[in-house]
């Protein structure tokens, strides 16, 4: 069964509400299937690798792309709640710098759709997040690019002041400056 498609104020990037079964044993749904590509602006048609993370309240990862090759990401919160965020990397698009946020959370079962030319992050808004991705791409360390979190340029509205980020986080570049290096996409 298709889920129900959510347009954004970025076209590309689309809401999933897939059809939630509940009874009083608890839940089941379907998180994926092939058929779903379909809907999706920018699927290359299957997902390679499947990753979870697990974060801490206050815990913000990201913002996050890969050049080569560029990754699309199909995100399922399984447990907790984050703020996530999206930014279009991609140079030749008329929303260039654009970025949009969403509340997702494991009670909501919204999956999110990241296409390959957008950093995305997230900040763990519960006592801890399960996060699911199922990605395009095999992950590439060589090709990861870090856009800082905290851009002024973006003026992202975290709900967390000073959130805890890794040391390459922390040290992520500006759009700007990706754009002037050539590494936006």
């Amino acid at each position: 069964m298709l889920p129900n498609l959510i347009d954004t104020r970025l076209p590309d990037v689309k809401l999933l509400a897939p059809r939630v079964y509940a009874d009083a044993r608890g839940h089941f749904m379907e998180s994926a299937r092939q058929a779903w590509g379909a809907l999706l602006p920018g699927f290359s048609g299957a997902f390679v690798q499947s990753n979870v993370s697990l974060s801490h309240q206050h815990v913000l990862r990201g913002l996050h792309f890969q050049r080569a090759p560029a990754q699309g990401k199909l995100l399922h919160v399984l447990q907790g709640e984050i703020f996530d965020v999206v930014v279009d990397v991609r140079r030749a698009s008329p929303r260039f710098g654009q970025m949009a946020s969403f509340q997702l959370s494991a009670s909501k079962h919204e999956l999110l759709w990241v296409p390959p030319g957008y950093a995305h992050g997230f900040l763990v808004l519960s006592e801890q997040a399960l996060v699911s991705y199922q990605c395009t791409a095999y992950y590439s360390p060589e090709s990861e690019v870090c856009l800082h979190w905290n851009d002024a340029a973006l003026a992202i509205a975290w709900p967390v002041a000073t959130p805890l980020v890794s040391e390459r986080d922390a040290c992520g570049q500006s759009l700007q400056a990706l754009q002037k290096a050539g590494l936006c996409l």
